[in-house]
């Protein structure tokens, strides 16, 4: 949800908090949901059929799809303006793909040179990349029995040396969720409370 919140907002004015530009969304999984984003829009007072137009969404297949779209991708942004590129999610696709020990060191050159791209269109063009990743439980014994929150990003250090801030959200209680800085060059560790509602994000409900 927080990914159709910023597919909006980022097509605001500058004044008000946008990019000015169109948002390119990169869909692994098939989640998408247009009817997500008109809510967004009508909560901004925004026309639903122009804030979609300014939408490009891409469902990937494989991996290697999901690169290929990023060269698509650079070909769009020479063209229009757009403020931000969405991935949702980045792993989904890997992880299926390669699979087991064997194949991990292939996984993670695969997905080094999938990140090297996003953050060479993000200096290019100028663009904000938001990048969605999956958790696992950590099963290893002790670290994971003492522990407050077993769940780690998968991904590895790739994944983590590739992003400047790192979110991580979690389910609050009822409708609210808890939105967490994992880790950022500039942002001190602190969390924020926020609900999901019909119209989108908004402020924490008791």
């Amino acid at each position: 949800l927080l990914c159709y919140f910023l597919a909006v907002i980022c097509q605001l004015f500058i004044d008000m908090g946008g990019g000015e530009g169109k948002c390119l969304y990169v869909d692994t999984e098939g989640t998408f949901r247009p009817e997500r984003l008109l809510a967004e829009a009508e909560r901004y007072g925004l026309d639903g059929a122009a804030v979609l137009d300014n939408v490009a969404c891409a469902r990937a297949f494989n991996s290697d799809h999901q690169t290929q779209l990023l060269l698509q991708a650079s070909s769009m942004m020479t063209e229009s303006r757009y403020a931000l590129l969405i991935v949702d999610s980045a792993m989904a696709l890997y992880r299926t793909d390669f699979s087991g020990r064997g194949e991990l060191s292939a996984r993670q050159m695969h997905l080094a040179r999938f990140l090297r791209m996003l953050l060479r269109l993000a200096d290019e063009f100028g663009v904000a990349v938001v990048i969605t990743n999956q958790v696992v439980a950590q099963v290893d014994g002790a670290s994971a029995m003492f522990s407050a929150d077993p769940k780690k990003p998968i991904g590895g250090n790739i994944m983590a040396h590739a992003s400047t801030t790192r979110l991580y959200l979690r389910k609050g209680r009822g409708e609210n969720r808890i939105c967490k800085i994992y880790d950022s060059p500039c942002l001190p560790e602190s969390e924020a409370v926020f609900s999901i509602g019909a119209d989108g994000i908004g402020d924490t409900k008791d």
